[in-house]
């Protein structure tokens, strides 16, 4: 599909289907009001928020480019693929989010139980953080010790009791970064590599097999990316063609991060339209 872009676009936005604070139509009505033409929903390994937001975009006169965070590991450390316009209903993706799904919600069980040893929270503390079939993960934790007075923000809780130096930490199954993008490609979608330069970094020979793999580009536009890893990165964009994203990655009330405060060139938003096959951006 071909289609102009025009404005500013933030690529990174999450709701409350996942861990932002606000619902879609929320988190479409406020990216209105901060001047946003083009919008992506992201929310981590779900795509329950799509036909929410889509109603409200256009309602708002938005593009929205309807999205997933999809969770993935290399060699342990956690790595994010931003997944845009794929199909929905592609039965391998879908597999792979649920999968994720389910283990996170057996991991923040298994986590609040190590909390309960020494803190006053329940499992029933954390399910009251999150929506209606909301992709449970540790922010809905932190959420819950804010709610107990046991930590005053998110960032103290991940700072603290849900560090992964933490006694309390639990790890999380996710497939690798190469099957993520592998399977986003056969759906159809377009894979970026979320806030791709902060911390760790992502060898050489995973960065050049992602590439081989279909991967689309990095996030480079990131309040968490370092001047050094970003340049880095640049040369693999500069080398191979890559499409470079800039976003917020909001949450709503649970991160600092703005609306806008990093955006992403028109041009390079038209590409990812261009390159997509699994399903079309909301105008």
């Amino acid at each position: 599909m071909s289609l102009k872009i025009a404005g500013p676009a933030d690529l990174h936005l999450h709701s409350d289907c996942s861990d932002g604070t606000e619902p879609p139509a929320e988190v479409v009505r406020r990216a209105h009001e901060a001047g946003l033409s083009t919008i992506a929903l992201t929310d981590h390994d779900t795509v329950a928020g799509w036909d929410e937001a889509a109603r409200a975009s256009r309602a708002a006169g938005l593009v929205l480019l309807p999205g997933a965070e999809v969770s993935a590991k290399h060699r342990g450390m956690s790595v994010h693929v931003l997944a845009y316009l794929f199909d929905p209903d592609h039965t391998a993706l879908s597999r792979t989010m649920a999968r994720v799904r389910d283990d996170r919600v057996g991991r923040a069980e298994r986590i609040t139980r190590n909390l309960a040893r020494d803190l006053p929270v329940t499992w029933d503390d954390v399910l009251a953080q999150c929506a209606d079939d909301a992709t449970i993960g540790r922010p809905h934790i932190a959420d819950a010790l804010i709610a107990r007075g046991i930590v005053a923000s998110r960032e103290e809780a991940f700072a603290g009791p849900l560090h992964p130096a933490s006694p309390y930490y639990v790890s999380h199954a996710a497939p690798t970064p190469v099957e993520v993008v592998e399977e986003v490609g056969r759906a159809g979608g377009v894979s970026i590599i979320a806030h791709p330069a902060g911390r760790g970094a992502l060898p050489d020979g995973e960065i050049r097999s992602l590439i081989d793999a279909g991967l689309g580009g990095f996030e480079l536009g990131h309040r968490e990316n370092t001047p050094a890893g970003t340049a880095r990165l640049q040369r693999y964009v500069d080398e191979h063609d890559l499409i470079v994203t800039g976003s917020s990655d909001y949450h709503g009330a649970g991160k600092p991060n703005r609306l806008g405060e990093n955006t992403t060139d028109p041009a390079m938003v038209e590409r990812i339209i261009r390159a997509a096959t699994g399903s079309d951006p909301v105008v």
